[in-house]
């Protein structure tokens, strides 16, 4: 099949997938669980997946819940405009003072949809995902795992709350200073690009630094 059968867009909340047309089910969760074996940088730990509506049978949603949940990711289904206009009801008084109230939003991951400039700063107790670079001077600190979709130069803090499992991924890993959770390496002098993406992530008390398929 020429077209991609799964693609990803990251948005404020998470990633919306979407499917090829023409794309059988077993086509599609074979495709996400290549992605998710091989530590693909978009599915950090925490993140919130949403699928999408109306294209899945319940036993085939549920069997995708079933697998992100397994490697710790939140899945679930995204809202159907058409359906949320056709069910929204004008609520009487009385029936507004008994609704239950809405629950606030959980962000499971901040989407950064620009380069880090010197002297800019992401802090989030969260996953971060940058589409860009992360220039010398600029820094993150995240609770959670960092992915940037560019070069990294700057300084990166993964884990900053003690989530030793957490990692930093890039396309092209040379930063300043790298820390997961209360480890801190420091990159070599001389360093060239790779042609890889890179994942740094702690193994047996140190940040260990090698290569992985996007």
């Amino acid at each position: 099949m020429s077209e991609e059968i799964v693609k990803i867009k990251g948005g404020a909340a998470g990633l919306q997938l979407s499917f090829a047309p023409q794309a059988d089910f077993g086509a599609i969760e074979a495709e996400l669980r290549r992605r998710l074996e091989s530590g693909s940088g978009f599915f950090l730990r925490g993140t919130l997946v949403l699928l999408p509506p109306d294209v899945l049978q319940d036993n085939e949603r549920t069997a995708l819940q079933k697998m992100f949940h397994k490697y710790g990711l939140i899945c679930r289904v995204a809202r159907s405009e058409a359906k949320t206009a056709v069910k929204t009801v004008k609520k009487q008084p009385e029936q507004q003072k008994q609704a239950a109230p809405p629950q606030p939003a959980v962000q499971e991951m901040v989407v950064v949809n620009r380069t880090l400039r010197g002297g800019q700063e992401i802090k989030t107790p969260s996953s971060v995902l940058v589409c860009g670079n992360v220039n010398p001077g600029a820094q993150i600190i995240a609770g959670g795992s960092i992915d940037i979709r560019g070069t990294c130069r700057g300084l990166v803090h993964a884990g900053a709350y003690g989530d030793t499992s957490a990692f930093v991924i890039a396309d092209h890993l040379m930063p300043t200073q790298i820390r997961i959770a209360d480890i801190i390496a420091r990159s070599p002098d001389k360093q060239e690009k790779t042609e890889r993406a890179e994942r740094a992530s702690l193994k047996d008390g140190k940040i260990v630094i090698e290569p992985i398929e996007r």
